[in-house]
């Protein structure tokens, strides 16, 4: 069964995102002008639905611990194959073309105390392309505690990963903690691109601490950390100024020298790789700044 040309993402809060998979674009339909919820719209009879909000009295949901995993493997005639598609909820996967697999969340969250885990194995020689079908809205848990989500990714050589899931919201409240390892062997490509959005419409955002370790043919690439949340570093602006989204991407491949543009700049890293870095008042701009960027990218390579 082929994906649905479009997906109707609700978040950040009133407003809703629209997600086109065939494309990088987002649409933004805003609240109502009474200050209302905007009505859920249609999209080739698809049609986005509001979240649901817990009734008062209700018990509040237990955190969660969960593990899924996609490994690929290359077939006689070099076509990659998914030899493992381990699903476990709210970490869902659903293979949508030949080598791509959409994320789908089938639970709220992550929320305060949850534990989540995805582990990626690309063999040698095989492509893989991983996005999702939404945004993630991260909560606070009824405990107050931290959520974690860890992602751990080997690529191996000759094989490629695309990884971009649509942007990460972090709700007002929530304390978030996400780690990224993903290791590349020789001649392996990668395209990762993150996004945060600080907070829903009009509120402010909850604390998200964030590490990309990145490694290629056992050598370090890229080691970034970034916190959202502190007050005295969202607002300074020598960090995100008026802000209210960061992002960036990481590709194989290096351009010879930075290029800076109008809220994103490419930079050159110390191994084969190159770093696309924007921040934008919306996710829509946050997007188009980071697809500017890339395409700088791709123009300056050698």
């Amino acid at each position: 069964m082929s994906a649905p040309d479009r997906f109707a993402v609700t978040s950040p809060a009133r407003d809703v995102i629209v997600s086109h998979p065939g494309s990088s674009a987002l649409t933004t339909i805003p609240p109502a002008h009474d200050g209302t919820a905007a009505p859920p719209p249609a999209f080739d009879g698809i049609t986005a639905t509001p979240p649901r909000r817990s009734k008062p009295g209700s018990a509040p949901r237990r955190s969660m611990r969960a593990r899924a995993a996609i490994v690929t493997e290359r077939d006689a005639d070099g076509r990659t194959l998914l030899a493992t598609m381990r699903s476990d909820p709210p970490l869902t996967l659903r293979r949508t073309a030949p080598g791509q697999v959409h994320l789908v969340s089938t639970a709220a969250g992550p929320l305060g105390g949850d534990d989540l885990a995805l582990d990626i194995e690309v063999a040698p020689g095989t492509a893989l392309d991983v996005r999702s079908v939404a945004s993630t809205l991260v909560l606070p848990g009824s405990g107050g505690g931290e959520s974690l989500v860890t992602i751990t990714a080997r690529v191996g050589a000759g094989a490629s990963l695309r990884f971009t899931p649509e942007p990460t919201v972090l709700a007002v409240g929530c304390r978030h903690r996400t780690i990224v390892r993903l290791a590349l062997a020789e001649d392996a490509r990668v395209f990762w691109r993150e996004e945060i959005v600080f907070g829903r419409y009009g509120e402010a955002p909850g604390r998200c601490h964030s590490r990309f370790d990145a490694t290629f043919a056992g050598g370090p690439l890229l080691r970034q950390e970034f916190v959202v949340g502190d007050p005295a570093i969202d607002a300074s602006p020598a960090v995100y100024g008026d802000a209210r989204c960061v992002g960036s991407t990481l590709t194989t491949g290096r351009v010879p020298e930075p290029v800076i543009g109008d809220g994103w700049a490419v930079v050159p890293l110390a191994g084969p790789g190159t770093l696309v870095s924007a921040l934008g008042r919306d996710a829509v701009e946050l997007r188009r700044r980071l697809l500017q960027g890339e395409e700088s990218a791709v123009g300056h390579r050698p």
